[in-house]
């Protein structure tokens, strides 16, 4: 999928030429790791969509299911061209990922979309950045896998809708936002502790990325997409 662009959504690259990382260990357990993501996105959004108060609504989030899936496919494919099976190239990274999406189940329709708008979107911010890194086509095949636009306009819409039909929502789904922020850095400490030192070598592409600078940018990008939808960060 294309990458999201409401106001303030997304990260800009980092200045100067990234290091190229040639396929490897680091470049499969980062597939792995994307693709195991889309995998349960799926089976999140699957679900979420019977929060949705009607069908139009209950179509939306569906149909992003369903390019969750295609993307998760599109990731396996390569694992297996590289010659890595998927299931092994995931499985260290199961149970993080399940804990997260586990200690953030949405309880209404509200929470939902809140949690698409703004926790995939730090994924999105993140994986972006690490792509830089990539040689072709794995740089290509990351980047296309982020969430359109049109799906993070649609979460945003109603996230708005909420708040101007209940201005009391906006500090639910603010404390809830916090949440999934908190959940999200939590599991992501547990999945470079569940990586094989290869993908933390990516991630920091040999020395070129400045992990506080990389940080800062992403906190910004999110406090950016918050106020844009009317949430406190």
């Amino acid at each position: 999928m294309s990458t999201p662009t409401p106001p303030g959504h997304g990260v800009p690259a980092a200045p100067g030429d990234a290091t190229t990382v040639p396929p490897g260990d680091a470049v499969t357990d980062l597939l792995g790791l994307v693709a195991l993501g889309e995998l349960l996105a799926f089976d999140r959004m699957a679900a979420d969509a019977r929060l949705a108060p009607d069908l139009r609504r209950r179509a939306a989030l569906s149909e992003m299911a369903a390019a969750e899936i295609t993307n998760y496919r599109r990731l396996a494919d390569r694992l297996a061209a590289l010659g890595v099976p998927p299931d092994d190239a995931m499985a260290a990274y199961v149970t993080p990922l399940q804990a997260y999406h586990d200690s953030t189940e949405p309880r209404d329709w509200a929470e939902a979309v809140t949690k698409a708008y703004v926790g995939d979107a730090i994924t999105d911010d993140f994986l972006r950045e690490i792509a830089a890194a990539l040689g072709e086509p794995e740089r290509q095949l990351v980047l296309d896998v982020l969430h359109e636009s049109r799906y993070a306009e649609f979460a945003a819409a109603e996230i708005r809708l909420a708040i101007e039909t209940d201005p009391t929502v906006a500090g639910r789904l603010s404390m809830w936002a916090r949440r999934l922020v908190g959940e999200a850095l939590s599991q992501a400490g547990r999945v470079a502790a569940a990586d094989h030192r290869a993908l933390t070598t990516l991630i920091v592409a040999g020395g070129q990325v400045d992990v506080a600078e990389l940080f800062r940018r992403l906190t910004a990008a999110h406090t950016a997409r918050m106020v844009a939808v009317g949430l406190n960060n």
